[in-house]
Order: structure tokens, then C-alpha cells, then sequence
């Protein structure tokens, strides 16, 4: 193939609107937390059918106060995936929690719901399950664990804005909280920012107070013309509010997400198409139960048995084609920081091992053309017909 333009891993979606309405937030001297986070919270619940959505700064933000207002904090545990990014586990940290590992299901990526049930002890005091690249892990089953177990559930949708889970969308009944990323490489962007959502009054209160320093007031309250000066400090918080210069881009981006998400879908089918019997790539699995992804990664394995060459240098073949990938994930546990700290091996938690070894994440987003999709699909076919390939 001959591509003479270098194609992205990803780019966001960002039209007109959005630059209209950044620019209308910037002449209006109001730019922190305000009247546009407050109208985004609001669409953004009414899409999910939530009660409560508040907006953070960053899902690794949302994650952290989740888990401080159900109380976690040290001498607890909270059980999750290895095969996820690393601010999963480093919001469990921030709590002074310890993080408790369960190994994947390795046809789905997804946390083994027997394997997080093995991790559970009387300490557990959540566990937060990843839906991951925006397939729904079973809910159901996490919900029965989360009931046995008297732990809270803690759902890290940061991949998964417009999945759903037997006809429910994710985030809906969060139980207790879920927590979605709004980071440039996601379903929709608000450049960084994420968005709680929980069904629970107390819960989101908490949240709220927590996210501008504990306060009972946040500025909008404070400074604008119908509000007060007197607040209260309540509770130790954080500094993890949303801008209105980042709900800006957001009210605009959830009114796409339905296109989006179609676009996704789309070019998803296509990857599945083509690469279906393609050897040295081996798609990921369905589960059985009714649900519909999120299609916020596309990312097969790489059979480097078959094709006699590692993912590293079928990533690199890629981008002498000028095409982009990603890496998602290096699973937690073989990254240095967590070795050193927890004493983790390879071996503790093999499926994730294995498939962190050739997770390839291909080109997948809404702004790419027909044409896009083709050379990606062309460039996969030259690498896997090299003549070293076997």
C-alpha cells in the first residue's frame, strides 16, 4: 500500500459548535465550574436516566472520590483488573487502600467474575470492575458478588459511554457509583473531565462536597449574583472540579454521541469482516449475555506464534505503513512501580500476562473515511503475509 499521510490512533470529533461555545464561555468571564458544568451534569444524567451525574476533572479524579465517599481507606482492599490503565489502581492508592488484583477473562479482556469472587476477603471493601474497550462485563454476576460480599461496586466506565448491558445503558444503575472518561481518546471529549454518577442522594452529595475542597458551597454558589459569600469547609477535600470551558465541548459532544457511536460501530464491523480467518490475528470473544459495545477500542490480538514476530514489531510494521496503533494495555502488574511495590509476577495473574503481549489497538474513530478504514485493513494484511511469517 502506499499511504502518503500518517493516520492516528485516534483523533476527536470537534466541529464548529464546540469552537462557538469555548469561545462564548471565554467572553462570558465565567470559566471554572458554573453555569455550562452545571447544564452538562444535567444532559448528561437525563441521556443515562441517573439521578445524579457531577463533573471532575479527569475519570481517574471521579474514581479516587468514589471511593472516598463509600469510606474506603487503609487497612481496606479493593479488588480489580489487571488489565486496565493504571489510574485504576492509582485511585485505590490515593486512598491508602490496598489494590487487590483478579485475573481476565482472556476472551473477553474483561474481569472473571469467579477470579474477583477468589480475591474477595473480609477486608474487601469494593471492587471495580472495567468495562473494557466499552464491552459491558457481567453486571449481573458483579452485582450478586458486590451483595455477598457486602462490598460496594465501584463500575469504571471510562470506555464505555454508549454501551449498554441487557437493554440498560452502562451507568445507568450504578451500584453504587460509576464513573465515565471524557479524555480525547473516548466515545466523547471534553478535552480532560470525567463525570460520577451514582442513584444514591448521599453518595452524590458527598462526592460534590469532595470535589472543591470540602466545601458546602462551590464558587458558582458564592459568586454569582443570586448566590452568597459563607461557606463552610465540611469534610477534607480535593481540587477535582470540571470547568465550564471543558462543558462547553461536552454539551456539544454528548448531542453527537448517537453519531458517533454509529460511525464506530461501522467501522468496527468492518475490521471484523476483513480480519475474520485473517491468520495472525485473532479476535477478541463475545460474551453470551445481551449487550451492545461501546466500541471505544478496537483491539484484537496479535498471533505471534503464527506469524513467527512479536506485537512490538507488528505495531512498528504498521506505522511504516503510516498507520497508528496503540497499546491498551500493559497489564498493572508487569509495569515496575507495582512489582517492586506489591511483589507481583508474571505468573500471578497469566491470562492478563499473556494478552498484554499482543493487544494491538487499531485506528478507530468517528472522523476517519472509507478510505481510512481500507488502508488500515491493507497494511494489516502486509504485515501478516511477511515472508518471515510462517
Amino acid at each position: 500500500m502506499s499511504r502518503s499521510t500518517f493516520l492516528p490512533f485516534s483523533r476527536p470529533s470537534l466541529g464548529e459548535e464546540e469552537i462557538r461555545e469555548v469561545t462564548e464561555v471565554l467572553r462570558s468571564g465565567w470559566i471554572t465550574t458554573g453555569p455550562r458544568t452545571a447544564a452538562f451534569e444535567k444532559a448528561f444524567a437525563a441521556r443515562l436516566g441517573v439521578p445524579y451525574a457531577l463533573g471532575v476533572n479527569s475519570a481517574t479524579a471521579g474514581l479516587h472520590l468514589s471511593l472516598v465517599a463509600l469510606g474506603v481507606g487503609p487497612g481496606d482492599e479493593v479488588v480489580t483488573t489487571p488489565m486496565t490503565f493504571a489510574a485504576t489502581v492509582n485511585a485505590i492508592l490515593f486512598t491508602g487502600a490496598t489494590p487487590v488484583l483478579a485475573d481476565i477473562d482472556p476472551a473477553t479482556l474483561n474481569l472473571d467474575p469467579g477470579a474477583a469472587e477468589r480475591a474477595c476477603t473480609p477486608r474487601t471493601k469494593a471492587i471495580v470492575p472495567v468495562h473494557f474497550a466499552g464491552l459491558p462485563v457481567d453486571l449481573d454476576a458483579f452485582r450478586d458478588l458486590a451483595k455477598h460480599t457486602g462490598a460496594a461496586l465501584v463500575e469504571d466506565c471510562a470506555h464505555a459511554l454508549g454501551a449498554s448491558y441487557k437493554g440498560e445503558p452502562v451507568g445507568q444503575n450504578p451500584a453504587p457509583l460509576g464513573v465515565f472518561s471524557f479524555h480525547p481518546t473516548k466515545n466523547i471529549t471534553t478535552g480532560e473531565g470525567g463525570m460520577v454518577v451514582t442513584g444514591d442522594e448521599d453518595l452524590g452529595e458527598r462526592v460534590s462536597v469532595l470535589r472543591q475542597h470540602g466545601m458546602s458551597k462551590g464558587a458558582w454558589n458564592r459568586y454569582a449574583e443570586a448566590g452568597t459569600p459563607q461557606y463552610e469547609v465540611i469534610m477534607l477535600g480535593f481540587k477535582d472540579n470540571m470547568l465550564d470551558l471543558q462543558a462547553a465541548i461536552g454539551l456539544h459532544q454528548l448531542d453527537k454521541l448517537d453519531r458517533f457511536q454509529g460511525r464506530r460501530e461501522e467501522i468496527a464491523a468492518r475490521y471484523d469482516e476483513a480480519f475474520r480467518g485473517q491468520r495472525g490475528i485473532l479476535p477478541l470473544g463475545s460474551p453470551s449475555y445481551e449487550h451492545v459495545h461501546g466500541r471505544h477500542l478496537y483491539c484484537p490480538l496479535v498471533d505471534v506464534d503464527a506469524l513467527g514476530f512479536d506485537r512490538d514489531t507488528f505495531m512498528a510494521r504498521l506505522k511504516e505503513r503510516n498507520i497508528g496503533t496503540a497499546l491498551h494495555y500493559k497489564a498493572v502488574h508487569l509495569h515496575r512501580y507495582y512489582r517492586e511495590r506489591f511483589g507481583w509476577a508474571r505468573e500471578d495473574f497469566p491470562q492478563a500476562a499473556r494478552v498484554s503481549d499482543r493487544l494491538v489497538s487499531l485506528p478507530l474513530f468517528p472522523d476517519m473515511t472509507d478510505r481510512d478504514v481500507e488502508d488500515v485493513v491493507e497494511a494489516v494484511r502486509e504485515v501478516c503475509a511477511a515472508p518471515e511469517a510462517r
